[in-house]
């Protein structure tokens, strides 16, 4: 072999490994993954104090990363990744089944508050003869912002700050469109905070409240 094969051989090597490097710290990105997600901290610790990535993903702040370790603490099987992923679909469909004035199908996945919010605009939203038409598009976004833990109760409460898209439209009696829009996306930008106790034998977590 030539030296110049050879040195071809050693740059196509140097090239692969850079690639398989930036993959690994940048990631790939494909559907509706986030846009500008934000910053969170390395410095993640269970218990016992060992390095927890599973944690230091996502937390944002000190308090939310030892709030997190103490429900790991309360319940091992807790995993904070795959929260998240369970509260992208809770997302979807909390939101469709609001809009279809479904509520039944998601009493067992909301608190009392919200439970009674949804109540309140559904009846209303009927008793003005308004219809709406939804189509959910994607998240463009989803952060978690804050995780408390109240070791007494042991109690979990974890906020997500969620941007969605949707193609929504409310309709009144005459089918005229009297807010949103039925062929352009919109996006709606929300805080949800999902709770429970840990370490129960009730494994759901309850939306709890909603904010901007």
């Amino acid at each position: 072999m030539t030296t110049v094969s050879i040195q071809l051989l050693v740059l196509a090597g140097i090239a692969v490994f850079l690639i398989i490097k930036l993959r690994s710290v940048l990631g790939t990105r494909d559907g509706y993954e986030p846009t500008a997600a934000a910053p969170v901290a390395r410095a993640a610790t269970t218990v016992d104090g060992t390095l927890d990535e599973d944690i230091a993903d996502h937390a944002p702040d000190e308090a939310s990363r030892s709030a997190l370790a103490a429900m790991k603490g309360a319940e091992p099987s807790f995993n904070v990744t795959e929260f998240l992923k369970g509260a992208r679909g809770a997302y979807e469909m909390i939101l469709m089944a609001f809009d279809k004035g479904e509520i039944d199908r998601i009493r067992p996945y909301v608190g009392d508050e919200v439970e009674h919010s949804f109540d309140t605009a559904v009846a209303e939203r009927m008793s003005r003869g308004l219809t709406v038409t939804s189509s959910f598009m994607g998240i463009r976004e989803l952060t978690l912002t804050e995780a408390t833990f109240d070791r007494t109760t042991k109690r979990a409460e974890i906020s997500i700050r969620f941007t969605g898209e949707v193609i929504r439209a409310v309709k009144d009696a005459q089918g005229n469109v009297v807010e949103g829009n039925a062929t352009a996306i919109q996006r709606q930008r929300e805080v949800w905070v999902f709770a429970r106790a840990m370490g129960t034998g009730d494994p759901n977590w309850q939306l709890v409240a909603i904010s901007d």
